[in-house]
């Protein structure tokens, strides 16, 4: 069935949202940290002091305040995360309030599918804490004639050996890890739900790479230091299956600014990535 296009401009209800120490730690061990980024998984190691991967956000309020409602009926079964970009003001500290307003910026029609854009904002008593902005593909939804929206690679790397690769294998049982930080979907842990969205297993959270590559990143050009993460944004190209490994290839450019991807073998998952950094 159709969605409806004027949804567009629809926003969700403004939520206060709050975190703590617990949530960054969850979420860091969810996106595959360890004993080696103390900073990002532990509270109580001497010396160190607790810090919050830039990628967190993306957890933050998991499902409340959605203006998706306003879209229409669809199978959540045949919907998946299409592109995800997070802008930081500033790092995230480790607990916190903030208000969160979501609203629908955009819809296109890709025939057979359709895309729906949303952008939040997270706001507390210091003004704009970090904004975010997603699409989300289903399949099955298009038709009603609207715009297909824009098409093509946004970023694509030089034609040239990444300057970094960095690989992370993810662990087989990460989805139910990953899935305590808010993002409850089967897809990622029942078989038969996954079935019916075509997929022969569960497959990764796509949030989930997202953050393991966020972290490569971080490590990497950004010398573990989130305050040096302002802006990283990418499209999910492929699935991952929980227990793949993957390999994260970075390019950097002049002016703080690096193109990466990330593959599984031959295979690439996500792609037009492009961090900001300083």
């Amino acid at each position: 069935m159709p969605l409806n296009p004027d949804a567009i401009g629809s926003t969700g209800d403004a939520v206060e949202i709050s975190w703590d120490s617990k949530d960054c730690l969850l979420y860091a061990v969810g996106i595959g940290a360890g004993h080696e980024e103390l900073a990002f998984t532990t509270e109580n190691s001497e010396g160190v002091t607790q810090r919050v991967f830039p990628t967190f956000p993306v957890v933050l309020g998991w499902g409340k305040g959605s203006p998706m409602r306003s879209v229409g009926e669809f199978d959540p079964a045949l919907l998946v995360h299409g592109q995800q970009a997070v802008t930081l003001e500033r790092p995230l500290p480790v607990s916190g309030r903030a208000t969160m307003q979501s609203q629908i910026v955009a819809m296109y029609d890709k025939g057979k599918a359709a895309v729906v854009v949303t952008e939040t904002s997270l706001t507390d008593e210091a003004g704009l804490l970090c904004s975010l902005r997603s699409s989300a593909f289903i399949r099955g939804a298009g038709g009603w004639g609207g715009d297909r929206g824009p098409s093509g690679p946004v970023t694509t790397p030089p034609d040239r050996d990444p300057d970094h690769v960095v690989s992370y294998t993810t662990g087989r049982d990460q989805a139910f890890v990953y899935r305590l930080s808010g993002d409850r979907n089967p897809l990622h842990t029942d078989p038969s739900f996954a079935a019916r969205g075509g997929f022969p297993t569960p497959i990764l959270h796509g949030l989930c790479s997202y953050g393991f590559t966020g972290r490569a990143l971080l490590h990497t050009v950004c010398g573990s230091d989130p305050a040096r993460f302002h802006h990283i944004e990418a499209r999910f190209a492929s699935p991952v299956i929980p227990g793949d490994t993957l390999d994260i290839r970075m390019w950097s450019l002049d002016g703080g600014t690096t193109l990466f991807t990330t593959s599984v073998g031959d295979r690439v998952v996500i792609d037009q990535g492009l961090v900001r950094h300083s």
